[in-house]
């Protein structure tokens, strides 16, 4: 174990996780990394009617009349939904704010072909103050946005009986989702600048150099494999919010898209052209020939609306005025990563 709270604190802001599993903010405080599965594991998938084949085998090794599913109103989760049991609960967040995204009307379509409960959970910023304690404790780490939103679905889902929560998170790293970080092949450089969520050196007074997790997907002399970057690095701490909120809330967590892969390189054309994730939406089209296949939406969550009102940081590790010029979803990283340094400071976060 090695303690470098310096280190710690740019790794979160850059890549929202700590990226070092044997670098802690604390002695004795474990942050508890999502362990990614090893490609060896992974079904290969060239068609949809694989993914479908190898879903139907995930999932028929789930109790599934214990699981309840978190639904959005895009398409990786509608697939899943055509998987449960007619009478599953099906929970959708709804966020309260301004320019929030109200996902809920495309959710209770899809559940009313599938014959599944729908539960519509608001979501206020009261609730992202109220529940981001827990997750901190339980995760030995600072919160990210999504965490306290997918963690009040989870409680609802643990309150009403649900021993699993079954969801579609990796799709968009497996399987060529993340149409803007693929529109081009970035030089090292461009992807540093455009990939960090939030540059440390913006923030904080003593920032600690973090390119080495980027120089591991160097390729040539400017090169970088940003794919393999997307699938590991990024998903990393996209599935690690979701599987810390569901953990917290003592439900296991199942993501079949986790588990698959596919079988052939990316046709970064086809995604290029407009065609994201083009095997997932041939499965919707599969599963759902009556729908139009649903774009891909904002995030739900109206961070701009909830984070106008903080003034920024008043603790010594940030520069003065640091979030002069962040987005709603950055002040949150630095407002999460203050809290967590107060938690740690008066003690509530035992060693």
């Amino acid at each position: 174990m090695r303690i470098d709270k310096a280190y710690c604190m740019s790794s979160y802001l850059a890549f929202r996780y700590v990226h070092d599993q044997e670098t802690y903010f604390k002695e004795g405080l474990i942050h508890h990394d999502h362990p990614l599965i090893e490609d060896g594991e992974k079904a290969p998938c060239r068609t949809a009617e694989e993914i479908d084949q190898n879903i139907q085998k995930i999932l028929g090794q789930v109790d599934l009349s214990k699981s309840a599913l978190f639904l959005s109103g895009g398409m990786d989760s509608a697939i899943l939904a055509a998987y449960m049991p007619a009478g599953t609960k099906a929970y959708t967040a709804r966020c309260v704010g301004k320019n929030a995204v109200d996902e809920t009307e495309q959710a209770r379509r899809i559940c009313e072909i599938n014959h599944l409960e729908h539960v519509i959970v608001d979501v206020e910023w009261k609730d992202y103050a109220d529940l981001m304690d827990e997750l901190m404790l339980h995760d030995g780490s600072p919160t990210i946005p999504n965490e306290p939103q997918a963690y009040k679905m989870a409680r609802q889902a643990k309150a009403d009986g649900a021993v699993s929560v079954v969801y579609g998170d990796c799709a968009d790293t497996e399987f060529g989702g993340m149409d803007r970080l693929l529109s081009k092949d970035w030089s090292y450089g461009e992807w540093v600048e455009r990939f960090s969520f939030l540059d440390p050196k913006r923030v904080l007074k003593d920032p600690v150099d973090v390119s080495s997790v980027y120089d591991l997907y160097r390729v040539g002399e400017d090169g970088i494999d940003f794919i393999a970057f997307i699938s590991e690095v990024y998903a990393a701490s996209a599935a690690g919010a979701l599987s810390n909120a569901c953990k917290c809330a003592g439900l296991q967590c199942v993501d079949p898209y986790e588990r698959l892969k596919m079988a052939e390189p990316l046709d970064l054309k086809r995604v290029r052209s407009g065609e994201s994730k083009y095997l997932i939406r041939d499965l919707f089209r599969m599963k759902y020939p009556e729908l139009k296949v649903p774009e891909k939406l904002p995030m739900s969550r109206p961070m701009e609306d909830w984070m106008k009102a903080w003034k920024g940081p008043k603790r010594a590790e940030f520069l003065p005025g640091c979030i002069e010029g962040l987005t709603g979803e950055q002040k949150f990283l630095v407002y999460s990563l203050e809290h967590f340094l107060d938690l740690m400071a008066i003690g509530d976060i035992k060693t």
